[in-house]
């Protein structure tokens, strides 16, 4: 890469990394505040037509981001589809709840409350607490709260996206590839100006 698509790389891959951040730490805070067993945001991939664990709190957090299961699959599906909100006392007792899947992951819940992930009118994912203590049920209220870091989890989310896709605009053979290649054989002024139409496009996926 040169040295011109470098620079706006760098600050690409910066701000994926903060948008990770932000996720993980909604997560975890999520989890420290309803004291669960474990928290975890889902991305939609649209192309795949699958749910990928994106940030994990408490039981999996070591293991689990990047894996993937059919974006229909369990309880999350449920939610995902119907881009409704739910809460499940007793999973083992839903018809929804996908067992295998969980097991999948090395940890069955016996309870959990999920909110999908909105912005507009698109769904980006979904976002789970799994597991309070047994003698503290989800509650109505509990859903209202989990739905504002919902909210945080959505507007990171769709960061995180905006910066993949221009991350994968530099790096492949797209017009912007091709535009930042030509840049190298230009004068320096014209140089110049392309590299300020490059660094435009970090400020727009920029916080």
């Amino acid at each position: 890469m040169s040295d011109l698509r470098a620079a706006v790389a760098a600050g690409v891959l910066g701000a994926e990394d903060a948008y990770r951040s932000l996720l993980r730490a909604t997560v975890e805070v999520a989890r420290a505040i309803f004291r669960a067993q474990a928290a975890s945001v889902f991305l939609l991939d649209e192309e795949a037509d699958e749910l990928v664990f994106e940030a994990v709190a408490g039981r999996g957090s070591e293991s689990l981001v990047g894996q993937r299961f059919p974006a229909s699959t369990g309880v999350a599906g449920w939610v995902l589809v119907t881009r409704q909100p739910l809460v499940v006392d007793d999973l083992a007792r839903d018809a929804r709840f996908s067992r295998e899947a969980a097991e999948s992951t090395g940890y069955v819940p016996r309870s959990l409350m999920a909110v999908p992930l909105l912005t507009e009118d698109e769904v980006l994912g979904v976002l789970e607490v799994l597991d309070r203590p047994a003698d503290e049920p989800f509650t109505l209220a509990d859903m209202d709260l989990l739905g504002l870091f919902g909210n945080q989890a959505a507007i990171a989310l769709e960061l995180l996206q905006r910066a993949r896709r221009a991350r994968a605009a530099l790096d492949g053979e797209g017009e912007l590839a091709r535009f930042a290649a030509r840049l190298d054989q230009a004068p320096e002024e014209t140089r110049a100006a392309g590299l300020d139409l490059l660094r435009a496009l970090e400020r727009l996926i920029a916080p």
